[in-house]
């Protein structure tokens, strides 16, 4: 199951929560809560996906939780928590123990006035990761997982946003980084000290940016100005052909965000199935689209779905989380709908000469060679 952290608002009433994350084997996620009993005190919750139904366990601390408390599940089922203490980030795991909540301290990051987020859980489920950006560089700290405590893992060039993992191992992060006026996606190696290499570069001159990745096809979900404005856009890991920008993924009035990737696709990116969030004035849908497609299906979504969070089965089912008053805890299941006529994949282009605004092939990708960026570390 592919899934990422996704720090929006939850539409649930009064059992609302910020910041659902679900673990990249889909076994558990976790959200920061209000009490609905009256305190409107904030704590970790922590959801069961993977039994029979779907069941919420909450983890109160000693004392209420800051609203802007950063929560990650892990795949033993423990929850990190990031707790802002004037310019240091503490860390946590808690994990629950009969009617009270355990918490073991893992350190503190000093990171002064710098912004510190934490990145989407790693693949393995053992490693947490965050970013503190700083006016001109950003580093990477390994905030759990590592032997005493949080850990330096590499200083780079730039302001970094965004994560995206590129395999099923946690050794490849891909970031947005913003450097010299432009923002481009690089992939940082984690077992090579964080050495740094290009993954786009549609144009010199355009903003290109990874929004999700599945290691299992290679697909990559991509947003870009290179064709004049920014466009939702496609392409494959290590391939020579263009990135492409469906006409169907432009809506008038409306944003798109891709949120899920269909996993277990090996070698047929063309055939995922893609879970978007499309916002707009009268509220928040779901959009499910194939490359191979090219038709935009657009659903209903349950209410109170916490937006912007979702899963797939490798089976083609989304899996939509939801939270109301009346059931605090559930998975809506959509299967993926059938496109009524499939297009065949899109054949080579033909050469012709190079233009500023048109798309050009995906740069190096950092798993079949590599092209250091100097001046990183």
């Amino acid at each position: 199951m592919t899934a990422l952290a996704i720090e929006t608002a939850a539409d649930g009433g009064a059992v609302g929560g910020t910041g659902f994350a679900i673990t990249a084997n889909g076994s558990y996620a976790a959200r920061l809560v209000r009490d609905a009993g009256g305190t409107a005190a904030w704590f970790p919750e922590r959801w069961t996906l993977d039994g029979p139904e779907p069941y919420a366990v909450p983890l109160p601390g000693n004392q209420p939780e800051e609203p802007d408390a950063g929560v990650l599940p892990m795949a033993d089922g423990r929850v990190l928590i990031h707790r802002r203490v004037a310019d240091r980030h503490a860390f946590a795991l808690l994990y629950p123990t009969g009617p009270a909540t355990g918490e073991l301290p893992l350190g503190a990051v000093d990171a002064g006035p710098d912004e510190l987020t934490l990145l989407p859980p790693s693949p393995d489920g053992s490693c947490a990761y965050a970013l503190a950006v700083g006016p001109d560089s950003t580093a990477l700290w390994l905030v759990a997982g590592g032997a005493f405590g949080p850990e330096l893992v590499t200083r780079l060039k730039g302001r970094c946003s965004g994560g995206a993992w590129l395999d099923r191992t946690g050794r490849m992060l891909a970031l947005d980084r913003e450097l010299d006026g432009r923002t481009k996606a690089v992939a940082v190696d984690l077992e090579r000290g964080g050495e740094v290499t290009e993954l786009l570069q549609i144009t010199d001159d355009s903003n290109d940016r990874l929004l999700l990745a599945d290691a299992d096809s290679g697909l990559l979900l991509i947003r870009s100005d290179a064709p004049g404005h920014d466009r939702l856009g496609w392409g494959v890991l290590g391939s020579a052909l263009p990135v492409r920008f469906p006409e169907c993924l432009r809506l008038a009035d409306a944003a798109v965000t891709p949120f899920a990737i269909q996993p277990g696709q090996v070698l047929v990116p063309e055939s995922c199935a893609v879970a978007l969030r499309i916002d707009a004035a009268g509220g928040s849908w779901i959009g499910i689209w194939r490359p191979a497609g090219r038709h935009l299906h657009q659903l209903a979504a349950p209410q109170g779905w916490l937006a912007g969070a979702g899963l797939w089965t490798p089976e083609g089912v989304l899996r939509l989380p939801f939270a109301t008053p009346a059931s605090p805890c559930a998975l809506l299941d959509v299967p993926a709908p059938p496109d009524p006529a499939p297009a065949p994949p899109a054949p080579p282009p033909e050469p012709a000469p190079p233009a500023a605004a048109k798309p050009v092939p995906l740069g190096q990708a950092p798993l079949t060679g590599r092209r250091q960026v100097s001046g990183d570390r």
